[in-house]
């Protein structure tokens, strides 16, 4: 026999060689949408040119001034018949834009034109400025994300479009102007026609002044007129088109933008918000059966609460999407701060606490016919914002409720926002933090504006991001220092909008490593 040591050993097996997992390509954006943007290249060589009536806002400016005219008795009977007139000979084929914009330069001619541009930022600001399509808004937000040209070309005159243009941030403006003398319009057109090939050219020369490449460009227009202007970038991306562009778009496969979320609503949308808010009737009264069981009036309100903020969501066809819901219910009570945009700003953050919580109105919403009686159940604050010394009494019981457990909601620019950037934010909500004893929780509300302008009273259906950030503690917080942490805590909502959803917490965790 064989000693063991002396058997022959078997060689090892070699070990098999992983492979290597190909590496991942990143999957291309859908066309046509913000991720296809902020995918491609940067840099000011790259154009993005959008059109204004129908593409950045629903309807057309020129209807909101000839209205407006009217209303001022600016518009003489010839004048009406003039333009029915011209009208008629448009359909006819024998009037074109260049005549419609003579025929209105001689209407104009010896106004003021820093009058004319007073009017229309008027006008924008009443009439306008909720048409704006939110969806549009995020793409010139991610054009400039990229450090593209943002240039607004529009037939419109300068004063529908520039109040507009200040209000996005444009670089340029295209657009219809007229000649001034003295600051006076003599009634003549200056510049060539900002109409289809018009519109293009005018593009295309300032294309060549300040060195951009068309060819990797992006257009977004309505119009059939705005073939040309689509045919001269890379990347044209009809919006909202109308039939002949949309024949066009399809013959050339181009990709093309559609939005309902502005203009007028559907009888769906009537009907659906209708519906939610006559289903408060029942609600309240089966809300009113729960306290008197349990002889608590907090039971109503919780009752009635969630279940009326799901029936309006449900119904309307919004879906919430949160993202970091756990700091909702980490510690209560909170004060519960987040971005104001919308009316409907306060359904949403309604859906979110759901129970134990109130908060803090403006003095005319306790007039509202719903809004009204619902606050005062809740024991909302209305507050008196003319009048600083009520504003403060008001805020008395809220601070009360917040030592007895009940969370308060505050939206701490203390107005809505007109503009993309946040307002400063107030301390009330920070001192009630500071009195009660209580975490102060941000949550950033992204896109509410899907689902409505800022005026709106029909809800439309679409989805609202929303993160949650933590708890933020006021331990330590002292009135010396009360402003630079507020600072501070706005900044958190900044970072988040402008890397969602994590750049709040990445703010957080950095500040947290220096105190480390």
């Amino acid at each position: 026999m064989t000693a063991e040591s002396d058997k022959p050993r078997a060689e090892p097996k070699a070990a098999p060689r992983k492979r290597r997992a190909p590496p991942q390509r990143p999957v291309p954006a859908r066309p046509g949408s913000i991720e296809e943007i902020l995918q491609g290249p940067s840099g000011k060589s790259i154009a993005a040119v959008f059109d204004f009536d129908g593409t950045l806002i629903a309807g057309y400016s020129a209807l909101d001034v000839a209205r407006a005219r009217i209303v001022k008795g600016q518009v003489s009977f010839a004048e009406l018949t003039g333009m029915a007139s011209l009208a008629l000979q448009g359909l006819a084929g024998r009037a074109d834009f260049k005549d419609l914009i003579a025929f209105l330069g001689r209407q104009w001619k010896g106004r003021q034109e820093h009058d004319l541009m007073n009017e229309g930022e008027r006008l924008f600001q009443s009439r306008i400025h909720d048409r704006l399509f939110p969806e549009m808004k995020r793409r010139i937000e991610a054009h400039r994300a990229k450090g593209h040209t943002l240039i607004l070309a529009s037939s419109a005159t300068a004063f529908q479009v520039e109040p507009a243009a200040r209000h996005l941030g444009f670089d340029h403006v295209l657009c219809t102007r007229f000649e001034t003398r003295d600051g006076r319009l003599t009634g003549k057109p200056a510049g060539a026609s900002m109409w289809g090939e018009g519109k293009a050219n005018a593009v295309k020369a300032l294309a060549r002044k300040l060195k951009l490449d068309l060819h990797r460009s992006w257009a977004y227009a309505d119009g059939n007129e705005e073939v040309p202007l689509m045919k001269s970038v890379g990347n044209p991306r009809p919006t909202n088109p109308q039939s002949g562009l949309a024949t066009v778009a399809r013959a050339h496969n181009w990709p093309t933008l559609s939005f309902q979320s502005r203009g007028n609503p559907s009888p769906q949308v009537i009907m659906r918000t209708m519906t939610a808010l006559s289903a408060l009737g029942p609600l309240s009264m089966l809300a009113a059966a729960t306290g008197v069981i349990n002889n608590d009036v907090r039971a109503a309100v919780n009752f009635m609460t969630p279940a009326w903020m799901d029936l309006i969501h449900s119904v309307a066809g919004v879906d919430i999407r949160v993202d970091g819901e756990e700091n909702l219910w980490s510690h209560r009570p909170a004060v519960f701060i987040f971005n104001h945009k919308t009316n409907f700003d306060a359904l949403i953050i309604g859906k979110l606490l759901r129970t134990d919580f109130t908060g803090v109105a403006k003095k005319e919403l306790e007039r509202h016919p719903i809004m009204g009686p619902a606050g005062r159940l809740m024991k909302v604050a209305f507050i008196d914002r003319a009048d600083g010394k009520k504003a403060v009494e008001t805020m008395k019981p809220i601070m009360a409720l917040a030592k007895e457990g009940i969370s308060i909601a505050i939206a701490p620019e203390g107005t809505r926002a007109k503009t993309r950037e946040l307002l400063p934010f107030k301390k009330g909500a920070f001192r009630i933090a500071m009195a009660a004893g209580i975490p102060v929780v941000p949550i950033v509300i992204r896109n509410a504006e899907d689902i409505g302008a800022r005026d709106a009273f029909f809800m439309r259906p679409g989805t609202v991001e929303v993160t949650v950030l933590p708890p933020i503690s006021v331990a330590d917080w002292t009135l010396d220092d009360l402003e630079e942490r507020i600072d501070a805590v706005r900044d958190l909502f900044v970072a988040t909008l402008a890397d969602w959803p994590d750049g709040g917490r990445k703010l957080l965790g950095l500040r947290r490593k220096r105190r480390g």
